[in-house]
Order: structure tokens, then sequence, then C-alpha cells
């Protein structure tokens, strides 16, 4: 899924912040889940109308909060918790979640089976 951020010109929110503000919900929400990466700045910039500038004090100001980490050349992503057993299993979520798209189960049937390998008595 693509979210899409947007910066109203109206308001007397700075730009940064309605980006930051934005994506940090996106986050708490659940539409955006640890390791999955944002878009550049550059191209952020670009689809939401604002300076680079702009994005980049958005990301900043989510990494500064551990929302999320920047990569170097590799990019920003959501941050994983910084609970070493929540860390695993979001990473586990993630490879699970990565093999689903990767096979022909429908993504329904991927939460079915964590279902009930959840359900089932140790």
């Amino acid at each position: 899924m693509t979210l899409s951020f947007t910066v109203d010109s109206t308001t007397q929110i700075p730009p940064f912040e309605q980006l930051r503000s934005q994506i940090a919900d996106a986050v708490r929400d659940g539409r955006m889940t640890a390791g999955e990466r944002l878009p550049t700045v550059r191209q952020l910039a670009e689809n939401a109308g604002v300076a680079a500038g702009t994005v980049a004090r958005a990301y900043r100001e989510l990494e500064a909060a551990g929302v999320v980490e920047t990569r170097g050349r590799n990019g920003t992503f959501v941050s994983f918790d910084a609970d070493a057993e929540r860390r695993e299993v979001q990473r586990a979520a993630v490879a699970y979640a990565d093999l689903v798209r990767s096979s022909s189960i429908d993504p329904e049937e991927g939460l079915r089976i964590v279902a009930a390998a959840l359900s089932r008595p140790d």
C-alpha cells in the first residue's frame, strides 16, 4: 500500500510538522510497519509540493523521536521497537509477510495461518 502525505498551505502548522505528524500517525496506527521504507526526501518533496529541506527536517525530527531510522544511501525506514524481544517478533513478522507476498498464498490466508499457530496449545 502506498500512502500519500500532503501539506495544507492554508494552515498555520509548518509544512515539516504536517509531514512529521502524518508519518508518525501512520506508524502509530499501523498503516506503516517496522522495516517499511519511506519515500526518498526528493520523492516526498516532489509529491507534497515542498522543498527537500522541509522533508529532511521532518525525517530528522522523526529519527530523533525513534520513529524512523536512516540507513545512509539505503534510505529511511520505520524503526523496529527498542525492546529486543518485541524487535525480534517484528523482524520475524516482516520476514513472514515477505514470504507470504512472494508465494501464491492469499494474504488473508497468511493471517489465518498465523492466528491458528498463535491459538494452538504449547
